[in-house]
């Protein structure tokens, strides 16, 4: 059996005495679409990240490719360096820089010579493979909302990343543009062979392009499995949420007693 990339044991995090993950297991693939799916507040983006080094687990291991992680830098320590990519809820483009320089900002911020001509072809390479045309001086606030998606996107994949986090990246689209920008995903996925760590609240649309689904509820994970796993599950927390049906008590499962 092939060994998970990334891997979860037992890992707990607190923030000011709140216990926001309880114990997280979690196998993350190599090449597959992995989701991560919720209520808000539930520890989703928490778990993001301890992928990145930018917080360090309470207790538990972060193991990579088996090998545990707990040896990096607990503040700003980045786990695969230039090859992960996160890709922010609001696309987190910057408004006084045009589009060849947001998606250059990660390669030129590590540079010493920021007009390389090496950057300067991974940019246009990165633009001309996800469709976005001569837009090279426009700004951010000229493009439409799907477009920007694409910048952000671009700016994701520019450094080769082997690894791509989403934090829900459909946040404020409609139905429509929700499944244009899944679509956009799983495409460069597939043609760029990245693993991905998807955060979302985008039920069912999300089930779509993901191999591999969890959902984490309470800050423990209640489920793991594939799309057709979900579906069939009998776990009625897990029921509802897919339902949009208000949440059943999680007593059921064995997380806590009911009051009263």
């Amino acid at each position: 059996m092939i060994s998970p990339l990334i891997q979860f044991k037992d890992i707990t995090k607190s923030f000011n005495d709140v216990q926001v993950l309880k114990g997280i297991n979690l196998s993350i693939h190599k090449g597959e679409i992995t989701a991560v799916i919720g209520m808000s507040g539930t520890g989703k983006s928490v778990l993001l990240k301890h992928i990145i080094g930018l917080v360090h687990q309470d207790s538990g291991k972060l193991l990579i490719n088996g090998k545990s992680m707990d040896s990096r830098p607990k503040k700003g320590g980045h786990l695969f360096s230039s090859q992960l990519s996160y890709m922010f809820q609001e696309n987190a483009l910057f408004d006084f820089l045009n589009v060849y320089d947001n998606i250059a900002l990660p390669l030129t911020e590590t540079s010493k010579n920021p007009n390389s001509i090496v950057i300067k072809q991974k940019v246009k390479t990165r633009m001309q493979e996800l469709g976005l045309g001569p837009i090279d001086h426009k700004f951010p606030s000229q493009l439409s909302g799907g477009m920007r998606k694409r910048v952000a996107l671009a700016r994701a994949l520019v450094t080769d990343p082997k690894v791509v986090l989403f934090d829900e990246p459909t946040t404020g689209l409609d139905p429509v543009r929700k499944k244009k920008v899944h679509k956009m995903i799983l495409e460069y996925q597939q043609q760029f062979g990245f693993t991905a760590v998807i955060v979302s609240h985008d039920i069912p649309g999300i089930f779509d392009i993901a191999q591999h689904i969890a959902m984490l509820d309470e800050g423990r994970i209640i489920f793991e499995g594939t799309k057709d796993e979900i579906l069939d599950s009998h776990n009625k927390t897990v029921n509802a949420f897919i339902r949009g049906e208000e949440r059943c008590v999680s007593y059921e499962i064995g997380l806590e007693q009911p009051k009263g």
